[in-house]
């Protein structure tokens, strides 16, 4: 996300001011050290970390600034849109919080369709503004999908992050860790089904084990609010109709998934959803080529591909009259 920030802005011939969130720090400080020795001219990339509350701020209302980009909450994005109003009107662009919904129809390759899922939703320990944390699945095969399901998430591999043969760390931190445990105890108060997972790892600080929830209904808190957490919820539905109007029975418009063989299904439905990115029989596919970015309040503007430099510039309109004389 670094470079899909600085890159666009210094194509445009941007100066940038970068502020890593404050739980994230060191990869942006070593970016800089890298951009260092490559020899960028000094003032040209200035890395600046902080709290969102000093510095963030600051940058936000900042009348020298003219664009901000943000990756984060919706509710922060929120602030920062209310900040540029009240400063120089200075332009935003915002990628913000997700509820992504993956749809599995019976016709799919059901195990790739599981592969996938759970990679969306255990990517990053599920701290990904695109984690597949609604998954959607056609009646004929959803007792087999969470079998499945349960059988893939009980192989994964937790532990040190730096052991290549780990798949699975620790969550950011215990603010974040307590939100998580808190969800999935309201998942179980309201009588989704759990799998498996749903605990934390003995002896092992911030690690959650990777949970499956199955019976989830759209009225739960785990199936509205998002996890940014190791938790996958799986729902059954009956119709094309009935699945696509409530995958988009959300406040989010991020990104979803269509697992099927048939193509003018997964065209149609494609269509139909209300997310700036849809993946037919994949997950996480993303290319420095196309667009992203999302609906309704997963934010505005659009990074990666052609569209991110239309953000980092003006359009001037120049007229001249020609005459004898010039």
């Amino acid at each position: 996300m670094f470079t899909w920030k600085i890159a666009p802005a210094l194509c445009c011939g941007n100066t940038v001011v970068i502020k890593p969130a404050e739980q994230t720090p060191l990869t942006a400080l070593h970016m800089g050290a890298l951009i260092k020795e490559a020899g960028f001219p000094p003032g040209v990339v200035n890395i600046l970390p902080g709290f969102g509350s000093t510095a963030g701020a600051a940058i936000a209302s900042h009348m020298s600034i003219d664009k901000v980009a943000f990756t984060g909450s919706t509710e922060v994005g929120q602030l920062i849109k209310e900040a540029a109003a009240k400063s120089n009107l200075k332009r935003v662009t915002l990628e913000l919080g997700g509820k992504n919904p993956c749809i599995v129809f019976a016709d799919s390759d059901l195990q790739l369709a599981v592969e996938e899922a759970q990679k969306g939703a255990f990517f990053n320990q599920g701290q990904a503004c695109t984690a597949a944390s609604r998954i959607f699945v056609e009646d004929e095969v959803y007792e087999e999908f969470v079998r499945l399901s349960v059988e893939s998430a009980k192989r994964i591999v937790s532990g040190d992050p730096m052991d290549p043969r780990t798949t699975h760390g620790p969550q950011i931190d215990q603010k974040q860790f307590d939100k998580i445990m808190d969800l999935i105890e309201s998942g179980k108060r309201e009588g989704a089904t759990l799998e498996c997972g749903g605990q934390a790892s003995e002896g092992k600080g911030l690690y959650i084990k990777p949970t499956v929830f199955s019976g989830v209904k759209d009225h739960m808190r785990i199936a509205k609010e998002e996890i940014f957490g190791p938790v996958q919820c799986i729902l059954r539905f009956k119709s094309q109709e009935e699945v696509i109007t409530r995958a988009n029975g959300t406040q989010y418009g991020l990104a979803a998934a269509v697992f099927t063989r048939n193509m003018d299904r997964a065209l149609s439905v494609s269509s139909a959803l209300q997310a700036g990115t849809v993946w037919v029989n994949c997950y996480n596919a993303l290319h420095a080529q196309a667009p992203f970015g999302g609906y309704k309040m997963s934010g505005n503007g659009r990074e990666l591909g052609k569209y991110a430099l239309a953000e980092y510039s003006e359009v001037k309109a120049v007229t001249i009259k020609i005459t004898e004389k010039l």
